[in-house]
Order: C-alpha cells, then structure tokens, then sequence
C-alpha cells in the first residue's frame, strides 16, 4: 500500500493551498491519519493528526488556520491550509498510524510560501 501526496506548491503569503493524501489499499488496523512537515534544517513535526472517531488536534502554530479531514470512500486524508505564511514553508508528509504501532509514510510534497 503506498500514500500519494499531492497538492504542494508556491503560494503567497495569506494564500491558500489543499493538500491530498491517497492510499493505494487499505492499511488494516489504522486508528491515526495525520500530515507532518520538515523545514530545511529542522526536525520533522507533527501538523494535524485525524483520529477514527473524528477528534482532531493541530500543531499549536497551525490552528484556526489549517483543516484536516478525511474521505471514507475516497480512503483519502486532506489539509486544508489557509492564510499560510512563509514559516510554512516545508516539505509536507502523510502519515497512516497502525493499532499495532506501523506507521506509513507518503513521499512528501513541497509546499512554498513567499512573503
């Protein structure tokens, strides 16, 4: 099973990107679907993770402005960013966590913010 990342890109400051988060098949046993970043030269964080039964929780910096949701039937994750500001700037990665501790990464998709 692999995830496809998708929707990265070159924005303004103030502007808007979604990003999309395809899995191939279904991962049995995921219980956490979450989107992390990495600066250059920085450590790879936690943005936004969705559990099974909808709770979300969001990285301090992001909240009120990024969104993530789900899409049973499509087994697609999405974050929804807005008012994205140049500290955004970063790779953005999938993620897929396992009831029995596997997680699953996507390949990652650049999302550049300019001032």
């Amino acid at each position: 099973v692999q995830l496809q990342a998708s929707g990265g890109g070159l924005v303004q400051a103030g502007g808007s990107l979604r990003l999309s988060c395809a899995a191939s098949g279904k991962i049995s046993g995921v219980n956490v679907r979450g989107w992390y970043r990495q600066a250059p030269g920085k450590e790879r964080e936690l943005v936004a993770l969705i559990v099974n039964n909808g709770i979300t929780n969001y990285e301090d910096s992001v909240k009120g402005r990024f969104t993530i949701s789900r899409d049973i039937k499509k087994n697609t994750v999405y974050l929804q960013m807005n008012s994205l500001q140049p500290e955004d700037t970063a790779v953005y990665f999938c993620n897929q966590k396992t009831n029995y501790g596997r997680m699953f990464w996507g390949q990652g998709t650049l999302v550049t913010v300019s001032s």
